[in-house]
């Protein structure tokens, strides 16, 4: 799945989430065009024509685009007889039957990356709990995002060189990769789409050696722990990067080291990699 069909997707899910928040009988949005300054509308939830789908609102034009270039949330209680926005997208708004509208951007590390709209039919002004409800869609995308871009980040990171040499597994560079395999482990749970998570846990099965047969084999909350082991992290540290308490890392840890036979944390990360556990 491409970042913007997974984009597209956090998009459609915040809107449904929109409309049971608020009550508002139509909601759409979509994400800014790459390298283009103009959002294009890809997703409805509620709407009773096709006029606003594929629609491109250009940075600065309309509400949305208003919403762009302040990367702020507007709103307008009519939307073909306010003053307050520019009035190129009037017939495709007046062909969907809307008045009231409300725009939010999603914005992630200070760039605008989509917006959300919701509307009414009827010309009336959109309260602050309606507001406060859009807001907190459009930061749930932005989450979504920023953990997408993450784990993209860390795959290409991840992915060894085509051709490239054998690298020193005691070296530097190699303990670089196993903070990359760690991190991507804790990024697996908080990714929804089945696709991208399988993305991830498979990157991470490049970097370890073959398993076995007759390996021991771990839970994979029991390998998320041990991985920030291998790298470095106390049991205070793993259990913030895992959002676990510290009883719970331990409760992981005694776990993977009795199923590994191991005494101490070091035998653990041994076992673990002879095992191809880990990398």
């Amino acid at each position: 799945m491409t970042a913007d069909a997974v984009g597209a997707v956090e998009i459609g899910g915040a809107l449904a989430r929109l409309r049971r928040a608020t009550g508002l009988p139509v909601a759409f949005g979509g994400l800014v065009d790459p390298g283009r300054p103009q959002i294009r509308i890809s997703e409805l939830s509620g709407t009773a024509t096709a006029a606003l789908r594929s629609l491109a609102v250009t940075s600065g034009s309309g509400l949305g685009g208003k919403a762009v270039a302040l990367a702020r949330p507007c709103a307008v209680t009519d939307y073909s007889s306010s003053r307050q926005i520019s009035h190129e997208y009037d017939a495709p708004v007046a062909a969907e039957g809307i008045r009231a509208v409300l725009a939010v951007p999603v914005v992630v590390r200070r760039r605008v990356r989509g917006v959300l709209y919701g509307a009414l039919r009827s010309a009336q002004p959109l309260g602050d709990r309606t507001l406060g409800a859009a807001v907190a869609a459009a930061r749930d995308v932005e989450q979504a995002l920023v953990v997408r871009d993450e784990a993209r980040g860390l795959l290409a990171a991840a992915r060894p060189e085509p051709g490239g040499a054998a690298r020193d597994t005691g070296g530097a560079a190699w303990e670089q990769v196993r903070e990359a395999h760690a991190a991507l482990r804790a990024l697996a749970p908080r990714i929804a789409d089945p696709e991208l998570r399988a993305e991830l846990l498979a990157a991470c099965g490049l970097l370890t050696a073959p398993a076995r047969a007759g390996d021991a084999t771990l839970a994979p909350r029991e390998l998320d722990v041990l991985s920030w082991v291998a790298a470095g992290a106390t049991n205070a540290a793993v259990a913030e990067r895992l959002g676990l308490s510290p009883e719970t890392v331990k409760g992981y840890l005694r776990s993977a080291m009795r199923k590994l036979g191991a005494h101490t944390r070091g035998e653990a990360v041994t076992a673990a990699r002879r095992a191809g556990l880990l990398p």
